[in-house]
């Protein structure tokens, strides 16, 4: 019988090594990461997971309430047919379960067709009515809804879905810019230092002084009506961007200058490395594992900035989906407090920031793995 292997002592770990040893001692933050992956998995997909296509309505079910699967020998996984009923004096629309008819409900059915990334044509979803379900009187299939209905009968579980792929996404293409002019703008100011440094804080400080309400309040005003959801999303994007490039700029320009005077940095310059080179080949990467702690703290906040512009209507505008744009059906009290289910986006968008921030404090201390914390 062959001995037992030694367990490997930190010393004979490389260091990307100890750092996801560190990672994946934090629990939250290893959880955080699966449910973020959960939910960017949805929205890369938004179209095979959503039971309908994002603009699929169907007025006669507006407003009815989360429809929750049950199970029978008989039927399976099912749900009742919903009756509504409108009363004639204010007009408000109850629904009551019709027991005598179920809808059933299985996985990889039939439905509505849809193009795949717009581009792929099918009509598979992963989760729906059943293609043998019974059809309604009118001859119309019937419906499901997980979450509930908005006011035009759309599927809030498939607006989710869909609004996962624009509020989500926002925060990765905002970052990257922020990436770019932080780590550029930041490394420039602590490498080269002197007037250059003071000119450049000077810019940083000037930016962070301006109160971000206005500007959005302003952006939302000049941003022209007639603009293709596209172009609308990308200038929110970059609105967001140049709002938060200037934190990662300065812990850029503070590590810089810890780092420029090292030896190595030293004898990089005195063997003819050109600036650029000692800049992005040696300094950068020493301090790695710090840039992407602040960049996924900061995602969260790109998030937050697209929700709160869309919900007040300065930011994404129908026919786009996002999270922010659904919490403008929450406006009215009265609307929310006969319809609870409108505030689903609320609850996920909390989700995310919460895994966003739990993520950043497991790769902050993954990021100095020698620390006895």
């Amino acid at each position: 019988m062959s001995p037992p292997v030694p367990a490997l002592e930190p010393g004979s770990l490389s260091h990307w090594a100890l750092i996801r040893r560190q990672f994946a001692r934090h629990r939250l933050a290893v959880a955080s990461l699966f449910l973020l992956a959960v939910l960017y998995a949805l929205a890369l997909g938004a179209e095979f997971f959503a039971p309908y296509p994002r603009q699929w309505r169907d007025l006669s079910h507006a407003y009815c309430p989360p429809q929750l699967p049950r199970f029978s020998p008989e039927h399976g996984l099912y749900v009742p047919a919903m009756k509504r009923l409108i009363d004639p004096l204010t007009l408000k629309k109850t629904y009551i379960e019709d027991n005598t008819r179920a809808v059933e409900l299985g996985f990889f059915v039939r439905g509505e067709p849809y193009r795949l990334w717009g581009v792929l044509p099918a009509a598979r979803h992963f989760f729906g009515v059943k293609d043998t379900a019974e059809r309604r009187p009118d001859g119309t299939a019937p419906t499901f809804y997980f979450l509930g209905a908005d006011k035009y009968g759309q599927d809030v579980f498939s607006r989710l879905v869909y609004g996962a792929r624009i509020s989500l996404s926002v925060g990765l293409v905002s970052i990257a810019v922020t990436f770019l002019l932080g780590v550029t703008i930041g490394g420039i100011s602590g490498y080269v230092g002197g007037a250059t440094d003071n000119v450049i804080q000077r810019i940083i400080e000037a930016v962070n002084s301006f109160p971000h309400i206005p500007i959005w309040l302003t952006f939302g005003a000049v941003l022209p009506v007639e603009w293709s959801p596209l172009a609308t999303y990308f200038a929110i994007t970059l609105v967001l961007s140049l709002l938060g490039w200037t934190e990662l700029a300065r812990v850029v320009r503070g590590k810089m200058l810890a780092l420029r005077e090292e030896d190595y940095a030293t004898a990089a310059r005195l063997l003819g490395a050109s600036h650029a080179r000692v800049l992005f080949r040696h300094l950068l990467p020493g301090f790695a594992s710090h840039i992407i702690v602040v960049l996924t703290m900061s995602v969260p906040a790109m998030i937050l900035g697209e929700t709160s512009l869309s919900f007040l209507g300065l930011g994404l505008r129908p026919p786009i989906v996002s999270w922010g744009v659904m919490l403008q059906d929450c406006l009215s009290l009265q609307t929310v407090a006969n319809y609870p289910w409108l505030l689903m986006p609320v609850v996920l968008v909390v989700l995310a920031v919460l895994c966003f921030n739990f993520l950043g404090d497991g790769l902050r201390d993954a990021a100095d793995p020698y620390s006895t914390r």
